[in-house]
C-alpha cells in the first residue's frame, strides 16, 4: 500500500497562510481556480480513484499471487519474490525526483509523457515469458507507476475547493491508495484461470488505456512554475535512489533467504549505508540543499516518522499477517472472496467517516478510533486456530481495515501544512519522509513481522515435537490412523509407518504455525494498545498545557 504525497504541493501552496514564503521568486503566481460543479467534482474524484486502481493493481497483483507465479514460471517463492524487489526498488524513491521535475517543466508535460511511460510499461508485461524477463519489465513498471499515484492525488484534490483539500480532500485521496491491494485479491483468481500472467497485465493495459484517454480529456490547474533544479540534485538523488534501492531488495528478500545466510545480504545493506551517508554529506553542505537532513531529523518529525512507522506495523496486520496465515492453511484468494469485499467495504467506510470527522473539531478522535479498532480486531486475530477461516475474520478484519483508513489522514493534513508553511523546498523533505516510513518502512515491518513468525514457528515446533513419543499409546494410534489411507498401496509396516511420521509431521507444523501467528497478531494489538495509551497521555497533556496559562491569567486577574 504506498502513498505519493508530493502532489498535493500544488494545493498546499494555494491553501498555505503564508503565500510569499510558500511562493519562489522565479514562479509566476497563478490565480486561485474557481470552485467546480458537483458533478464536475464527482468525475474528478472518480478520475483520480481510477488512477489509484490501475497503479496500485500493478503493484499488488504480483503480492497477492506470488504462491500461484510459482508455477507460471517454474521458479520457487524465493525466486518469485524478486518480483516485488525489483518493483520496489525504484519505486521507493522516484517521487522526490518527480516533484521537482514536475514543478520545473510543468504539469501537463509531466501527466501527459507520465501515463504513455505507464502504458509502454503494461504493454512490455504482455511479452514477458519468464523470471527473468519479468524481473526487467517489473523494474520499469515500478519507475513508470511513481507519477501515476501523483496524478491520482492531483485530480482527487481538484475537485475540491482550497479550504477542503488538506481535510476532506486529502482523505479522499488516501482512501482511495487502499482500495486496490483488497481488489487485487478480487480479481486475481479469474484472471489466473484465464490467461495467467498476461491476463492480469491485459488488465492493467485496458485500465492504462482508459487512464490516458481521461489525462488528455480532463484538465489539470496547473501549479506555479520554478526553476528548481540543479546539477548537485542529479548526483544527490542517483546516490539516494540507489541507497534506497539497496535498502528496498535488502529488506523485501532478507526474510525468504534469511538475514545472516547470505553474504550479498550484508553487501546490499553496507552499500545503502554508504550512499545514504554519502547522499547526507553533500546536502548538508550545500546552501540550496535537497533534503535538509537538519530540518527531517527535528524533533517533531522524528515524531511524525514514529507515528507513520507504527502506523506502518499496525497495518502490517492484514496485509502480510492475516495473508500468511491463510496461506499456511492452505487457502486461496478464491476461498477469500467474501472476506476481501468487507476490507473493501470497511475501508471505503471508514475512509469517508475520517472525512466527516476532519471537517469537524474532532479531528484527534480518528487516531484514537482508528488505534482501538486495529487493537481490537488483532486481538480478535489472536485467538485463531486451525479450524479458523475467512467468515471468522470478518468482523476482526473489517475493523481493521475501517481503523487503517482513519489513521494517516489526520497525520498527514498536520505534517504537509508544517511542510508548506516552510516553503517548496521542504515538501521534497516532507516527501522523503514519507515515502522512507511508508515504503521503506512498509517492506521493513513485513520482513520483521515475517521473521518473527518464523522464529515463533521454530519455538513452537520444538515444544510441540518434544511430547511427541511412540512409546505413547495416544501417539502411535494418531501415527496409525493417517498411514491407514496408504495400506491398500503399501505393504512394507515400516515405510507405511514412516508415511504416518510425514503426515503427523506436517500437523505438527501448521499447528506451530497458528501459534506462531496467534503471537504476532497479539504483538500487533499490544504494540497498538501502548500507542494509543500514549496518544491520550499525548492528548491530555495538550489540554492541561492548554488550561494552564487560562488558569494563572483568571487566577491573577482575581
Amino acid at each position: 500500500m504506498s502513498r505519493d504525497v508530493s502532489t498535493i504541493a500544488a494545493a498546499g501552496q494555494d491553501a498555505s497562510p503564508e503565500p510569499a514564503r510558500v511562493m519562489p521568486p522565479s514562479a509566476t503566481p497563478t490565480p486561485a481556480p474557481a470552485a467546480k460543479p458537483l458533478w464536475l467534482g464527482v468525475i474528478y474524484v472518480a478520475a483520480g480513484l481510477l488512477m489509484f486502481i490501475t497503479q496500485g493493481l500493478g503493484m499488488n497483483i504480483v503480492n497477492a499471487n506470488l504462491y500461484q507465479l510459482q508455477g507460471e514460471f517454474s521458479v520457487t517463492v524465493v525466486e518469485a519474490a524478486w518480483l516485488s524487489a525489483a518493483y520496489m526498488a525504484p519505486y521507493a524513491t522516484l517521487s522526490i525526483a518527480l516533484f521537482k521535475i514536475r514543478t520545473q517543466y510543468g504539469l501537463r508535460p509531466f501527466a501527459e509523457w507520465s501515463i504513455l511511460a505507464f502504458v509502454a510499461a503494461s504493454i512490455l508485461n504482455l511479452f514477458v515469458s519468464d523470471l527473468h524477463s519479468a524481473l526487467v519489465v517489473r523494474f520499469i513498471s515500478g519507475c513508470a507507476a511513481a507519477p501515476i499515484s501523483s496524478l491520482g492525488f492531483l485530480y482527487v484534490l481538484e475537485a475540491f475547493p482550497l479550504h477542503r483539500k488538506l481535510n476532506q480532500g486529502l482523505s479522499m485521496a488516501l482512501m482511495g491508495t487502499l482500495l486496490s491491494a483488497p481488489l487485487a485479491r478480487l480479481i486475481s483468481p479469474t484472471l489466473l484461470q484465464i490467461d495467467g500472467w498476461h491476463a492480469l497485465y491485459t488488465l492493467e493495459l485496458g485500465l492504462s488505456l482508459v487512464a490516458m484517454a481521461i489525462t488528455y480529456a480532463l484538465p489539470l490547474t496547473p501549479p506555479p512554475r520554478a526553476n528548481v533544479i540543479e546539477r548537485l540534485d542529479i548526483l544527490s538523488y542517483l546516490l539516494m535512489a540507489v541507497g534506497i534501492g539497496c535498502l528496498a531488495v535488502f529488506l523485501t528478500l532478507g526474510r525468504f533467504y534469511w538475514w545472516f545466510e547470505t553474504w550479498w545480504l550484508g553487501v546490499l545493506l553496507a552499500g545503502a549505508i554508504v550512499f545514504i551517508v554519502l547522499t547526507a554529506m553533500i546536502e548538508i553542505r550545500r546552501k540550496n540543499p535537497m533534503l535538509d537532513f537538519a530540518w527531517i531529523f527535528s524533533r517533531d518529525n522524528l515524531h511524525l516518522a514514529a507515528v507513520l512507522l507504527v502506523f506502518r506495523a499496525v497495518s502490517s496486520e492484514q496485509s502480510s499477517t492475516a495473508v500468511g496465515f491463510f496461506q499456511q492453511m492452505g487457502l486461496l484468494n478464491d476461498q477469500q472472496f467474501v472476506l476481501w469485499w468487507v476490507v473493501l467495504a470497511a475501508s471505503i467506510a471508514g475512509g469517508l467517516f475520517c472525512m466527516l470527522l476532519m471537517s469537524s473539531r474532532y479531528l484527534e478522535t480518528a487516531h484514537v478510533i482508528s488505534l482501538l479498532l486495529i487493537a481490537t480486531g488483532a486481538y480478535l486475530d489472536s485467538m485463531a486456530s486451525n479450524l479458523t477461516r475467512p467468515e471468522q475474520m470478518y468482523l476482526s478484519q473489517g475493523m481493521i481495515a475501517f481503523g487503517a483508513a482513519m489513521f494517516l489522514p489526520p497525520v498527514m493534513a498536520k505534517g504537509f501544512t508544517a511542510a508548506i508553511q516552510k516553503g517548496p523546498p521542504y515538501l521534497v523533505n516532507f516527501i522523503a519522509i514519507f515515502l522512507f516510513t511508508q515504503i521503506t518502512g512498509s517492506m521493513l515491518m513485513t520482513g520483521l513481522l515475517g521473521s518473527f513468525v518464523t522464529l515463533r514457528e521454530k519455538f513452537h515446533s520444538n515444544a510441540l515435537v518434544q511430547n511427541i513419543l511412540l512409546t505413547d499409546p495416544d501417539v502411535a494410534q494418531r501415527v496409525s490412523q493417517l498411514s491407514a489411507a496408504y495400506r491398500k498401496v503399501i505393504t512394507d509396516p515400516s515405510i507405511l509407518n514412516a508415511e504416518g511420521l510425514a503426515l503427523l509431521s506436517q500437523q505438527v507444523t501448521r499447528e506451530a504455525y497458528v501459534l506462531a501467528y496467534n503471537d504476532t497478531f497479539l504483538l500487533i494489538s499490544v504494540v497498538t494498545t501502548l500507542a494509543l495509551a500514549a496518544l491520550l497521555f499525548h492528548l491530555a497533556w495538550q489540554r492541561l498545557q492548554t488550561r494552564r496559562p487560562a488558569v494563572v491569567e483568571t487566577s491573577n486577574q482575581s
